[in-house]
């Protein structure tokens, strides 16, 4: 009787242990990062009333004989199993998505490790620091590159850029060439817009005006339509003169300079020549094509047929040269039959070294009216396609010894075998620069400046645990957080505050980068939920307070029974 009372007290006693594991997962069912526990009992040790023996041949064996006293508590086991995970929107929130755990360290060098990955970053001193105010460990990095390849467990500090100080600067094509405009200081005022426009009522001695706005951050550059500049330098030269002048002293942007690549003045055209000189139109006025001006010259508008002087043959005329012309010198031309008259007439023009050439079918002379055209081209190898001559041609009857000849099939005229036609001049670059064709912004201008956590305006964290950050100097690495791992993550013991440390049965922690070595990737704006199972949680509470009242009953009973022993001598 002793013993059930003693047995039903060692029952009390280990539900009444289960229902603390039991409330204290409970309680923490809304905990980021808690891992639940389980109780498990073990049955006491035994009084033994019998010995066991064993059969004869006249005997049967005898089983042995014990009573116990009762139950304990033989384990409390974590259960640290992963659990699903919320979105919290907040971008330093981390939840690892698999095996690993944060690092962190308290102001006394003591490591825990969580899955708890409500982090922040310290304002004051730039250091990773959880909810607790605890270093985050793992890998720092410096001018935006980590210190190490390899997993650490150091104290996250993060250090931001510095903005370098540097030049406003614009690079934009326009009609061919390269404009490119930059300040001499290093500051944001150089963050300014140009425009350029030409302007006739300029008087002769002024070559440029600058007009600026209120705020001084769009210039507007008149070039005077009708003044003459010779050199890229000169150009510099009045434009920065002109918004001294309209600034009233230096502007803030400094000295601006102003590069055409190619240079208009140091560039050969097709004939080997540099432009002398351009005007303010020039300069202003957009091109429609980049080569202008080329043809043959002096040649009247009509023949007069007797093949004298500079004229074509009769009934030919010059329509126009391509875009890219590359004649140059004295031009002849000649129409001479094919090798077999079945297949037309042959003409070319020779402008000076260049021959271009073009065939009128024999059907198509005898039906010309003088409407249709021929393309020369140049025959040269790899000639450029532009480079060509159009004419249009007469009947075929105009151009044979006997005119009235029908068949066509007669040799041509000797005189058109080269006649003089006129002076070729090659097609040239076109002048026109074309800077009132935009707005050219300059942008990048700023002085140094040092940057710290403040200045941050976007942070995040990569599935590797790689943070980085977007300040006025850019996007940088701004360090990694890294995980550990452990042989036996169950042998972790609970240390409060959602931490566990190491203990000799959960072997030493090993360091790993987030998704490396068996460990989860780092899901940010997220946190781990606990892992708690309320349905599974109640119903060990029932079973629990089952066991715990069928104890208190056997001390009950137990107690009846010893009283019914002691009333026995009344």
């Amino acid at each position: 009787m002793v013993r059930s009372m003693y047995a039903g007290v060692a029952g009390m006693k280990s539900n009444q242990n289960r229902m603390d594991v039991i409330g204290n997962n409970i309680a923490n069912a809304n905990t980021y990062g808690y891992k639940s526990s389980r109780a498990t009992f073990r049955d006491m040790y035994y009084q033994q009333v019998r010995g066991a023996s064993a059969g004869t041949q006249t005997r049967g064996g005898i089983n042995p004989s014990a009573v116990g006293y009762g139950s304990q508590l033989a384990s409390i086991d974590l259960m640290m199993d992963s659990s699903s995970m919320t979105s919290t929107g907040f971008a330093l929130d981390c939840a690892i998505t698999g095996e690993g755990f944060f690092q962190v360290m308290d102001p006394d060098g003591n490591i825990y490790y969580t899955k708890a990955g409500m982090l922040d970053i310290d304002p004051a001193t730039g250091a990773v620091v959880d909810s607790n105010g605890n270093f985050v460990l793992g890998t720092s990095a410096t001018e935006g590159k980590l210190d190490s390849a390899q997993p650490g467990s150091n104290k996250i500090m993060i250090a931001v850029n510095p903005v370098q100080a540097s030049t406003a600067k614009v690079e934009k094509e326009i009609s061919g060439r390269t404009l490119t405009i930059e300040s001499s200081e290093q500051t944001k005022e150089a963050n300014v817009s140009f425009t350029f426009t030409s302007d006739t009522t300029m008087p002769d001695g002024q070559l440029v005006r600058a007009v600026m706005d209120s705020t001084t951050s769009v210039i507007n550059i008149q070039f005077n339509a009708n003044g003459e500049f010779t050199s890229m330098e000169q150009i510099n030269t009045e434009i920065n003169n002109a918004i001294t002048e309209a600034y009233g002293g230096k502007h803030p942007g400094g000295t601006y300079t102003f590069n055409l690549d190619p240079d208009p003045f140091q560039t050969p055209d097709i004939a080997g020549n540099t432009i002398k000189s351009l005007t303010g139109k020039e300069i202003i006025t957009v091109a429609s094509s980049d080569y202008e001006g080329g043809g043959i010259k002096d040649i009247p508008e009509t023949a007069p047929g007797n093949n004298d002087g500079k004229t074509m043959p009769e009934g030919f005329k010059f329509v126009e040269t391509g875009l890219r012309f590359t004649g140059s010198g004295d031009a002849t031309m000649s129409v001479v039959a094919a090798a077999d008259p079945k297949d037309g007439y042959v003409v070319k023009i020779t402008a000076g070294t260049v021959v271009y050439e073009g065939t009128i079918s024999k059907e198509r002379a005898e039906a010309s009216t003088g409407a249709n055209t021929l393309l020369l081209k140049n025959i040269a190898k790899d000639a450029d396609k532009n480079d060509t001559i159009t004419i249009s041609y007469p009947n075929i009857k105009t151009f044979t010894d006997d005119p009235t000849a029908a068949g066509g099939d007669r040799p041509v005229n000797k005189d058109y075998a080269s006649v003089d036609i006129g002076t070729a001049e090659p097609s040239q670059p076109t002048h026109n620069l074309g800077l009132g064709k935009a707005t050219f912004t300059l942008e990048g201008g700023t002085i140094y400046k040092t940057q710290d956590v403040s200045n941050l305006t976007g942070i995040s964290i990569g599935a590797d645990g790689t943070i980085t950050g977007t300040s006025e100097g850019g996007l940088q690495i701004l360090g990694r957080i890294d995980l550990a791992t452990f042989g036996n993550a169950k042998g972790l013991m609970q240390a409060g505050n959602s931490y566990f440390t190491m203990t000799a049965n959960s072997g030493p922690a090993k360091l790993a980068i987030a998704g490396e070595d068996g460990t989860g990737a780092i899901k940010n704006s997220a946190l781990e939920m606990s892992n708690v199972d309320l349905s599974q949680e109640f119903s060990d509470m029932i079973v629990t307070q089952r066991g715990f009242q069928a104890s208190s009953r056997m001390i009950t009973v137990s107690d009846t029974m010893l009283e019914e022993l002691i009333n026995l001598k009344r």
